[in-house]
């Protein structure tokens, strides 16, 4: 499939930054506000690509305490609503989700047909989303990934590394645990995917993509500050040492045997990923 007839929400987020690298067609706001779901769906009937990914959403996971209705706007109706242009035009609809959707309990890799629990309203419009795509009958697949980081926006790779060179030491929470997912890496996915669901809509379904190895976040802001020769110490603390508005999951590991099985793409190796957003941001 020629990257440049997927068309892909997102154009300011760092998944949607690595599409265009890759020459997806990626559109911002003015084309597609996912606030507005109708204008979404008749954005991509006008435009008739091939396939379409929406690596778009609501992010601010604190935000969205108190403002759950947008969120679920943004992140349940608009996918909803892209989904079903897409089962119209009988194209591919590959749809970007998070481990938030579960309810972060117990130490095994979540598979991707375990129970959803979300213990917090960006999980809540995030599973809203998932079950509006599924139910719009198209060729689909809702990809799950965990922790983003990369050269653009806001992450935690960015955000280790300006205080890291601010301060000598900082304290970090040490009993969540997930895998860094580079968004360079989960942008080819999405076009390899996007490809393979258009010759073979049987593979639709739910799927998971996250980094390897498993980390908690203490362990992984000492390697970002390894890997950028920076002196800063870090002590372990529980997450009940750093409340924040939304309750986050303290499990997010991610069982990503399935999405192999199916398309032959192994997990990431976050640590080559690092490496190459530190060259991206040098």
């Amino acid at each position: 499939m020629n990257a440049a007839r997927i068309l892909a929400t997102g154009a300011g987020g760092q998944v949607g930054a690595e599409l265009a690298r890759l020459g997806v067609t990626v559109v911002g706001r003015d084309a597609m506000d996912l606030s507005d779901p109708d204008t979404c769906a008749a954005a991509i009937r006008d435009r008739a690509p091939a396939a379409v990914v929406n690596a778009a959403a609501y992010t601010a996971v604190d935000r969205a305490e108190n403002e759950e209705a947008l969120a679920t706007r943004i992140n349940g109706d608009a996918p909803g609503a892209m989904a079903r242009a897409c089962a119209d035009l009988r194209i591919p609809f590959v749809h970007l989700s998070t481990d938030y959707v579960f309810d972060g309990e117990g130490e095994a890799p979540w598979e991707p047909y375990d129970p959803v629990d979300p213990v917090n309203a960006y999980g809540r419009s995030k599973l809203a989303g998932e079950d509006a795509v599924r139910d719009a009958g198209g060729a689909h697949v809702v990809l799950r990934t965990s922790w983003v980081v990369s050269a653009h926006g806001s992450n935690f790779v960015k955000t280790m590394l300006r205080l890291g060179a601010e301060r000598d030491a900082l304290s970090i929470v040490a009993d969540q645990v997930g895998g860094p997912t580079p968004a360079r890496d989960i942008a080819g996915t999405c076009v390899l995917i996007a490809d393979a669901l258009s010759r073979d809509p049987v593979l639709a379904g739910t799927y998971h993509y996250a980094g390897t190895p498993d980390v908690s976040w203490a362990d992984f802001a000492r390697a970002v500050f390894d890997a950028a020769g920076l002196d800063c110490r870090v002590t372990d603390i529980p997450t009940a040492d750093y409340p924040t508005p939304a309750a986050r999951p303290l499990n997010s590991r991610l069982d990503c045997s399935a999405t192999r099985a199916a398309f032959g793409i192994a997990r990431p190796d976050w640590r080559g990923g690092l490496t190459r957003i530190l060259e991206d941001l040098r």
